[in-house]
């Protein structure tokens, strides 16, 4: 046996020695890096090897790899003794016991109003209607001017609205969306457009931020009854066939004709109650025949396109399905309330 063999033994000796004698984890790849590491003893006998007779090398090295794979196991045996003694030191110093079953954690629920959009959502799908997004932090223009609302029309009144400049502000309903997808998009077209709507107003019925649906169907001979005929089908999805419903005369800038829906008090029956204030009719969207100028603010010509459009409170829809007096229960995340959907 020649001299690098004997090297190759002491080192594998002495280095199990040190590693059964370190204390810490710090004290193991210290070891390491005597041994193995970059500048280690073993690391550079191993490049010395090149020095030997070729009938010496195959013997020596062999020896030098499996004095090395027993340093690299001893150490990661060193480790794991050591972290599980520091482990068993941890939980001797808390009052956690480890051995008890783990606390089950409650199962979440869908919000209510989620519930509802999903809902919403799948019916308007099923008839075709595409699901668009847009930015709610909005321009004027979009928000007001291309759906005929200029500067000066007393319609602005109807939205109380955050202004971040004279010309950006939170969006007030969903309508923007419309405008930017028939920007990009001609006709025919079926998109519905959800999402979260911003206004300066707040008591039991309403709220600075809120939920709402539009829709919009553009095309080539669309008329009141398709409108009538969509929304009359949507109100029996979303509560069920015995739900009387009526068109009501309004007036909306964007729309020409425009009317309001209203379904028979889901609470009486339209029978007349404290809900309904006795007239056995609840207000639920706003809909109408788009108006030409928008039609012409987007690049559609007026003459030869219809369409229709219609918006909806999503907030409002869930209280009338869950019977659910106070829409500020929405937002303040009690687990009781939650806890019923």
């Amino acid at each position: 046996m020649h001299a690098m063999e004997n090297q190759l033994i002491q080192i594998r000796k002495a280095s199990t020695d040190a590693l059964q004698a370190a204390a810490t984890e710090a004290d193991i790849y210290q070891v390491k890096s005597t041994y193995i590491g970059r500048g280690g003893s073993l690391t550079q006998l191993i490049k010395n090897l090149i020095t030997l007779a070729p009938a010496e090398r195959a013997a020596t090295g062999k020896l030098a790899n499996e004095v090395k794979r027993a340093v690299e196991s001893a150490v990661e045996e060193a480790l794991a003794r050591t972290r599980q003694a520091k482990k068993q030191q941890d939980m001797g110093r808390t009052d956690i016991d480890v051995t008890l079953p783990g606390r089950c954690l409650p199962l979440g629920r869908r919000h209510p109003i989620t519930r509802v959009t999903e809902e919403i959502v799948a019916v308007f799908t099923e008839l075709g209607f595409q699901m668009v997004e847009g930015p709610e932090i909005e321009l004027d223009f979009f928000n007001f001017e291309a759906l005929n609302i200029p500067k000066d029309h007393p319609a602005r009144d109807m939205h109380d609205t955050f202004y971040v400049s004279p010309e950006v502000l939170l969006r007030t309903h969903t309508s923007p969306v419309q405008i930017r997808t028939m920007q990009k998009t001609k006709p025919p077209l079926r998109i519905i457009c959800p999402g979260k709507v911003y206004r300066c107003d707040s008591d039991v019925s309403h709220t600075p931020m809120f939920h709402q649906i539009e829709g919009l169907m553009v095309d080539d001979g669309i008329s009141f009854g398709d409108l009538k005929g969509i929304l009359t089908l949507f109100i029996h999805r979303i509560f069920d066939d015995k739900t009387s419903l009526r068109f009501r005369p309004s007036f909306f800038p964007f729309t020409e004709p425009s009317a309001e829906v209203d379904i028979a008090c889901v609470i009486c029956r339209g029978k007349g109650c404290r809900v309904c204030k006795g007239t056995g009719w609840l207000e639920i969207l706003g809909c109408g025949m788009v108006q030409p100028a928008v039609f012409r603010n987007v690049g559609y010509d007026p003459e030869t396109t219809t369409g229709f459009a219609f918006g909806l409170g999503i907030e409002r829809v869930a209280m009338l399905k869950y019977s659910i007096n106070d829409i500020r229960l929405f937002f303040e995340n009690d687990l009781r309330f939650l806890s019923q959907f």
